[in-house]
């Protein structure tokens, strides 16, 4: 045990490089020799040139520790070449953990990140997972990956470690060394060892858990806490729309009690609170509980952007608008406002709704990148607005700041609906709101 990596030999290899790993890689490379691990060769290139088109890192930061010299003492040498990592001691997972088509956890990253990881593990290393997972995951799921591939024996030759991701793509203000951060290791001794890696660049401090499990369910109930309270102003949306009353009025009035919890209605998708409930779920029926308030939760949040395009339809027909060829304008289809993040973009749902009618539908999200929107859903969208005048629709789904300002007299038809999912309108310029 007296070989265990320490913070002061730490030679870390961040495995994964998206909006989880590049924030994370950045700040263990202002103090330690980081190596920043990726199987995309286009991704590595870009932040070579000091590029990050997930906008998570500016050019300037990204630039500042960026170097070709992977035997420097600090600073990020990015790679797509496994030899290149072997001398590192703490190796950081942040790969995906998406659910499938039937809302089912994939873990097939990581069992693919644990096998990368597994080839290069020596004795003494201490391997730590942020990826988001249901209790026991780590111990039972990726450890004997580990075991399997090095051949060597958890907590005798290596170690591990969970520390539950928190970066909130897009947010500025948050940024990963700003947010206290869950540490945990195999062995007490693996824990102190995680903790004070962590601690040496985190300056809003860590939470030492007195397991990998219990840091494991920490991260899972965040969002599913999350999930449910949208779930609840989403079912009073609802609600009070049939009663003809304003949620955000009714919201604004009850919050004035100092422990009226304050969320508001909304799509719930992304790569977290969209997500991460199910593994939750999933465990839960695996030990033989099923879960209902998650379930629930997960069932009202993921039928909403189908209400929303029902209720538009509606609010065209009142209008006599002929619903058939109509021209409808949705503003916005990343997962949330200012971010390019199009991973699990509850936006879709509308369109896919939408599309049913017979619509002619025009995406304009700045943000996005076309490409991708393409490659995920199939779906054309556009980052800048030409010629569109003559909407009889527009559909307000993600708030980013460009939106406030548009015109939307100059974009539609006398008689257009419009439908702002956010509340960021005017009140008297929009026709409803979730």
């Amino acid at each position: 045990m007296s070989g265990i990596a320490t913070v002061e030999n730490a030679k870390i290899a961040v495995i994964g490089l998206g909006y989880v790993g590049l924030p994370l890689a950045v700040e263990f490379a202002k103090k330690f020799k980081t190596f920043g691990f990726d199987i995309n060769k286009a991704r590595v290139e870009e932040l070579n040139n000091g590029l990050d088109h997930t906008l998570e890192v500016s050019e300037d930061l990204l630039k500042s520790v960026i170097t070709e010299d992977c035997t420097t003492n600090k600073g990020l040498y990015c790679t797509t070449e496994l030899e290149k990592i072997q001398g590192c001691n703490f190796f950081i997972i942040t790969v995906p953990t998406p659910v499938d088509k039937h809302n089912r956890p994939d873990l097939t990253p990581l069992y693919k990140a644990s096998e990368t990881v597994g080839k290069v593990l020596k004795c003494g290393d201490i391997v730590v997972y942020e990826s988001t997972v249901y209790p026991g995951v780590t111990e039972d799921e990726c450890v004997p990956v580990l075991e399997r591939v090095s051949g060597l024996k958890f907590n005798e030759d290596f170690f591990a470690g969970y520390s539950p991701e928190r970066i909130n793509p897009g947010d500025k203000e948050h940024t990963v060394a700003k947010i206290l951060k869950i540490t945990s290791g195999s062995t007490p001794e693996a824990a102190e060892k995680v903790d004070q890696l962590y601690r040496s660049v985190i300056v809003a401090g860590t939470h030492k858990a007195t397991s990998i499990k219990v840091a494991e369910a920490a991260k899972v109930i965040e969002n599913a806490q999350r999930d449910i309270n949208i779930a609840f102003v989403n079912e009073l949306a609802k609600i009070f729309n049939r009663l003809d009353i304003d949620t955000d009025e009714v919201l604004q009035a009850a919050g004035t009690k100092w422990n009226f919890l304050k969320f508001k209605p909304g799509l719930v998708g992304g790569h977290c609170i969209g997500v991460d409930p199910y593994y939750l779920a999933q465990k839960a029926q695996e030990v033989g509980y099923h879960p209902e308030i998650i379930l629930a939760g997960r069932r009202l949040n993921d039928g909403m952007g189908e209400y929303v395009a029902h209720e538009v339809i509606k609010l065209m027909v009142k209008k006599d608008i002929p619903v058939k060829g109509a021209n409808i304008l949705v503003l916005g289809v990343t997962f949330k406002e200012n971010c390019p993040d199009v991973r699990n973009t509850k936006v879709v749902d509308i369109l896919q709704t939408l599309k049913g009618y017979d619509t002619n539908i025009t995406i304009y999200d700045p943000w996005a990148e076309p490409a991708e929107v393409k490659h995920e859903y199939g779906w054309d969208s556009v980052k800048e607005l030409n010629g569109t005048s003559n909407c009889d629709a527009v559909i307000l789904a993600v708030s980013h700041d460009e939106f406030k300002d548009l015109d939307l007299s100059k974009l539609c038809k006398e008689n257009a609906v419009i439908y702002d999912v956010k509340g960021v309108l005017p009140k008297e310029l929009a026709d409803a709101r979730l």
